[in-house]
């Protein structure tokens, strides 16, 4: 008997120990590979975003509530139907999305901060703190979940506030560096279809790239009309100043691109890049603008197309900038985060056009990515 619990208690602890471990190591990236390893990171990444979407599904308010620390008094272990943002009380029911959202982050957060401090000064796979980085997934996803569940615990208290304001300010580093990063792509693509027209001396490939800055050029002008139009009508004088503004600091960037001065030092620098930035540009000032609570400066989408004419069948819940929950606003921002998250992944630090533009990008040899 005494054989067969033995054998038994070892088969289990094989299951769950160096077969498990093997296991996920199969199906997780080598660790030679670092771009594997980057989009390793980039899923895990994804999976938290999805989750944190996922908390803020109007069905799962009822559940949320019952945790506790989010709608729950610990101390005198009841309910509560209200709570403090700030210096004002509202709706726990309708805010408990949002802290269990707040939660999710911070535990994303404390995971990539974790391992960006375990992996300071590590240039080389070589160095064997290389090891944690591309490896001991299973340990990695468990410490992940371990945080995420412990997140739950944390007394709502000033939490929500203090992490908002975190997050905040994290999201305006995070657009300097998608921005960096859309900079880069358009650099990527501007270079690689030049280098294409001048091998094949083919007209099409020049002819492309005049078909898609002229379109994003277009696209740009479209909007600063729209702009006007639906954001910056009588009373707006803050959207029509950044409207204005932006579109001013638009126009330099796309004549200082093709100034003989910035093309002796990149002569691959264009209208292309500036076209892009030009976009992206727009967007975010159309984002800002429909954050604005004063419904005659951020009319809702159906009213926007019921004057144009247009019927889509969206009814009230059509708002873009006043709906609650994930509005068409927070899926475009949600596929640009991916899109630049994803293509960080997959460029290594070598490869990147910003690091040959600042003349950091000749160097060769096998570099680390960083693990946030």
């Amino acid at each position: 008997m005494g054989c067969i619990i033995g054998s038994l208690a070892g088969t289990i602890a094989c299951c769950f120990g160096s077969a498990a471990c093997s296991l996920c190591c199969k199906c997780c990236p080598s660790c030679k590979n670092s771009t594997s390893t980057r989009l390793a990171y980039a899923v895990i990444l994804l999976v938290g975003v999805i989750i944190a979407c996922i908390m803020l599904a109007p069905g799962l308010q009822e559940t949320l509530e019952k945790i506790p620390a989010l709608c729950q008094d610990l101390t005198l272990d009841a309910k509560v139907t209200e709570i403090s943002v700030g210096e004002a009380l509202v709706d726990c029911k309708t805010f408990v999305g949002y802290l269990a959202v707040y939660r999710v982050c911070f535990a994303l957060t404390c995971f990539f901060a974790l391992l960006g401090l375990i992996m300071i000064k590590v240039n080389t796979s070589k160095d064997p703190r290389a090891k944690i980085q591309n490896g001991f997934w299973f340990f990695k996803v468990l410490i992940l979940v371990a945080l995420a569940v412990g997140a739950f615990f944390i007394p709502k208290g000033h939490f929500g506030m203090t992490w908002m304001i975190f997050g905040m300010i994290g999201a305006f580093l995070f657009l300097l560096i998608q921005l960096i990063l859309i900079v880069d792509f358009a650099h990527a693509w501007n270079e690689k279809w030049l280098d294409n027209y001048e091998e094949s001396q083919s007209k099409g490939w020049f002819a492309a790239l005049m078909f898609c800055t002229c379109l994003f050029y277009l696209l740009s002008i479209t909007l600063i009309i729209l702009f006007y139009i639906f954001y910056a009508g009588d009373g707006c004088q803050l959207h029509k100043f950044f409207v204005s503004f932006n579109m001013i600091l638009c126009v330099i960037v796309s004549v200082m691109s093709i100034l003989p001065t910035i093309q002796e030092v990149n002569p691959r620098s264009g209208l292309l890049q500036s076209s892009v930035i030009t976009l992206y540009t727009l967007y975010l000032t159309w984002s800002a603008m429909t954050n604005n609570p004063n419904t005659a400066c951020n009319p809702s989408i159906t009213s926007i197309l019921n004057r144009t004419g247009i019927d889509i069948g969206l009814g009230e819940s059509g708002n873009i900038g006043n709906s609650v929950g994930i509005d068409w606003k927070s899926i475009i921002a949600l596929g640009i985060f991916l899109v630049c998250v994803f293509y960080a992944s997959i460029r290594s630090s070598s490869q990147t056009n910003v690091g040959k533009i600042t003349g950091q990008g000749t160097k060769e040899e096998t570099t680390l990515a960083a693990s946030t």
